[in-house]
């Protein structure tokens, strides 16, 4: 009875719609990205790179499947942001200017 039951928690799992992240590493170890249509919430302590995911998600939805996005920080300012992501060799002012992302 209880592998019965397992394999049917396993077989909903496998249904979950994922959303690619383009994150090198993340969508394999995810099985496929982050849930689609699902809010995600990303914690960590200051400085473990929440922001930077975010950004680099974004980036990589707008630059590689043309998919809008929309970034809200409360902590770090526009200018502290785009320096922030400059240093990764990332064009963030680009895709704001082209309106592909909004801060």
């Amino acid at each position: 009875m209880t592998k019965l039951i397992k394999k049917k928690i396993i077989s909903r799992r496998n249904k979950l719609v994922k959303c690619p992240t383009g994150i090198k590493g993340f969508d394999e170890t995810t099985e496929g990205g982050l849930p689609q249509n699902e809010t995600t919430l990303v914690s960590g302590n200051a400085g473990s790179g929440k922001t930077l995911f975010g950004i680099d998600f974004l980036i990589k939805g707008a630059v590689d499947y043309n998919e809008p996005g929309i970034l809200m920080s409360f902590e770090e300012t526009e200018d502290e942001l785009y320096k922030d992501v400059a240093s990764l060799n990332m064009d963030l002012a680009a895709l704001v200017s082209r309106k592909k992302i909004m801060l």
